[in-house]
């Protein structure tokens, strides 16, 4: 559940560099192209078929325990969870050497809808 920082949804953000090589890549979930919102999903292994399908966010630096123990909760055929996970606590940590790329969201939205 939940919005985005905009109030709706908002266009994909893909980068060549930002892949699903790895456990632990956090990335938009959507409905599909250019619908990214506030969800999002955590790899459990190396997943290159969801590459420039779903917008690379992150990846999990710590707690690499807290995704173990998510790994576990047994899920339905969708690889969905059968019972509701919630992270109680995140620290997000920014790339300072990136502060310089970034758009930061403003009351008119992402720039690709601002006219």
């Amino acid at each position: 559940g939940g919005q985005s920082v905009w109030g709706g949804k908002f266009a994909d953000e893909f980068h060549p560099d930002n892949k699903h090589s790895k456990r632990g890549v956090v990335s938009l979930a959507n409905s599909g192209a250019n619908t990214n919102g506030s969800q999002f999903f955590i790899t459990y292994a190396k997943q290159a078929h969801l590459d420039a399908a779903y917008t690379v966010i992150g990846h999990v630096i710590d707690g690499l325990d807290t995704l173990d123990s998510m790994e576990r909760v047994p899920v339905d055929e969708k690889h969905r969870p059968k019972t509701t996970i919630t992270l109680e606590r995140i620290t997000m940590h920014a790339n300072p050497l990136a502060d310089q790329m970034i758009v930061y969201p403003t009351a008119d939205g992402p720039p690709e809808h601002q006219h």
